[in-house]
């Protein structure tokens, strides 16, 4: 006799939940930006922390650091800014996205609605974080100079950053289902990122290793972080600098391979969350 599959496990009714997610987008929107407003309740500057928390931070290493690699400030200073902008949106996704439907358990269970709505409402989120935090990077264009550097070329960071959250939505997915299933995934995961942040150029440059003597190869080591393709593909188009195809290639293989697993997720476990929850 055939095994009877549930129509809960279904690809159609996984890419009817994103659909009729995305249909409630008015809920989603709303939800996202009440996040934002809830955070910064009864403050006089609101949001606008957020540009200033990034832009204090950003100061405070890339002096530090620039110092301690003997680089010049106008040049590493922005590097180090436009660096720490996308590595917090990719933070957020890691870490945030494990967490997803955990912090929306009442939601879930009280509200009849799409799963991936959750999805969309922590990536609107994410992208509302970065709208406030690329203000410092248009104050860097003036201050430092760095609009000199741009050319045409620099519209693909557009292209690149729409990668950056499509890449967000499969890890909110894939993480988020499987930390509600499994709950020690998410304090390993903290970890894990913290350790990606040491080990992608975020603070440091690949260029400094490379002009060491004997640690050309070593350099070569940062291939192998997939964060660092990820922050290349944005941070060279908006900082004017020669751009890689090979970490292009990369991000795009890892985005397609990413949503298969996230499509998966979704078809076998998208109406077990609930209960795990």
């Amino acid at each position: 006799m055939a095994k009877t599959v549930s129509d809960s496990q279904t690809f159609r009714r996984a890419f009817l939940d994103f659909t009729s997610g995305f249909a409630q987008r008015e809920l989603w929107l709303s939800l996202g930006w009440q996040d934002i407003k809830q955070r910064y309740r009864r403050s006089v500057l609101g949001p606008f922390w957020i540009t200033i928390a990034t832009g204090v931070q950003a100061a405070a290493m890339g002096v530090l650091y620039a110092t301690l690699f003997g680089q010049p400030l106008q040049e590493y200073l922005p590097y180090v800014t436009v660096g720490l902008i996308i590595w917090n949106v990719i933070n957020a996704s890691i870490l945030e996205g494990s967490e997803v439907f955990i912090a929306n358990e009442g939601l879930i269970k009280q509200l009849p609605s799409a799963l991936s709505v959750h999805v969309y409402r922590l990536v609107w989120r994410q992208l509302l974080f970065f709208a406030h935090n690329i203000v410092i990077y248009l104050v860097m264009l003036a201050a430092f100079g760095v609009w000199r550097h741009l050319d045409a070329a620099s519209l693909l960071a557009i292209p690149a950053i729409a990668l950056i959250f499509l890449n967000s939505m499969w890890v909110t997915i894939v993480f988020g289902i499987f930390s509600t299933r499994y709950r020690d995934i998410a304090p390993i995961l903290s970890s894990t990122t913290l350790m990606l942040f040491v080990l992608t150029p975020v603070m440091w440059t690949t260029k400094t290793l490379e002009s060491q003597v004997g640690a050309g190869d070593r350099a070569k080591l940062a291939e192998l972080v997939p964060t660092f393709h990820y922050l290349e593909i944005v941070r060279a188009p908006l900082l004017g600098e020669p751009q890689q195809l090979r970490h292009w290639l990369i991000v795009g293989a890892i985005t397609v391979l990413g949503w298969a697993v996230a499509i998966l997720a979704m078809k076998q476990y998208r109406s077990r969350v609930p209960y795990w929850v």
